[in-house]
């Protein structure tokens, strides 16, 4: 599959800075097409949304969101492998690719152990159960005209699932992570497979607001083994996962400041090597992280 993709062309397709956005899966329908489609003017190239058991299901969100734009690139960040079988999202995610010229991207991954095992799944060898999974959706097939293959990309952290994306999709997408993440990423993963970090960020000069924000975003993913797992091989230890997460963390994981201050991360990020990043604003609702969007534009789309 990954030498179906013209890897020049993803890259263009994707551009160097996007926007995640986990707030639209609890969005009215009229909401997020209208999010979307002011996104996609503001001139960010891909929208990223993610998938949970109580939120919208990866494939219809992405439908919504393409069927309401013209140009904007739409990627799941992640569809959890454990919601739908590989021949499921093979054919979803051609569907979606035919339908709508190329523009959108599968982003894949093996989620977490709780929300897995409360949907009655055995999460005791992920990497393996990826592995198989991406192997049965190459023997799908898929019968309308497909001009190419969906790109796909694996929700990654660590060395395995890292490499695993690298050999057998067109790249890797990080999450919760720091430039120094995104470095050492792209030494594992080589020069060919795209590396798509998000990167959290808040627009707030108060140190103390800015970091309170930041630690409410961080709680759940600091409950997390597939996180703390990946920050302990960053230098991080116990000390900064107390108490909502110390001010080194906080500061690494979350950009905040001004609008030139969060695109000097930005450009950490892609001078880390870093392909495109994809922005998430903390803010408490969609029209303040529009807002927040909209005064970003102009530092982050020329980071």
């Amino acid at each position: 599959m990954a030498d179906i993709v013209d890897m020049g062309e993803l890259r263009r397709r994707l551009g160097r800075t996007g926007v995640w956005l986990s707030s639209l899966a609890a969005t009215p329908a009229a909401r997020v097409r209208e999010a979307a489609a002011e996104i996609e003017e503001l001139g960010y190239a891909t929208l990223w949304v993610g998938e949970t058991p109580a939120g919208r299901e990866a494939f219809t969100h992405a439908a919504l969101l393409l069927s309401a734009t013209g140009r904007l690139r739409v990627a799941t960040g992640i569809a959890n492998i454990y919601g739908r079988d590989p021949v499921a999202a093979a054919n979803g995610a051609a569907t979606l690719a035919e339908a709508w010229d190329q523009r959108f991207v599968l982003g894949l991954g093996v989620s977490h152990k709780p929300l897995v095992t409360s949907r009655g799944h055995d999460y005791s060898a992920p990497l393996e159960y990826m592995r198989d999974y991406l192997g049965a959706m190459d023997q799908a097939t898929f019968g309308a005209p497909l001009a190419e293959t969906p790109p796909r990309v694996l929700a990654a952290l660590r060395r395995r699932m890292l490499e695993l994306a690298a050999r057998r999709a067109q790249g890797a997408h990080t999450y919760f992570v720091p430039p120094e993440h995104t470095a050492k990423a792209r030494d594992l993963i080589g020069s060919a497979p795209v590396l798509a970090p998000e990167q959290a960020v808040v627009l707030e000069t108060d140190a103390g607001r800015a970091r309170e924000i930041a630690r409410e975003y961080a709680a759940l993913y600091l409950s997390l083994p597939n996180y703390t797992k990946n920050l302990r091989e960053l230098g991080f230890s116990d000390d900064d996962f107390a108490d909502g997460g110390s001010d080194r963390l906080i500061d690494a994981i979350v950009v905040w400041g001004e609008p030139e201050t969060i695109a000097e991360r930005i450009r950490a990020h892609h001078d880390a090597g870093a392909d495109h990043v994809c922005v998430q604003p903390l803010a408490d609702s969609v029209d303040t992280q529009l807002e927040h969007l909209r005064l970003l534009a102009p530092a982050l789309l020329t980071a």
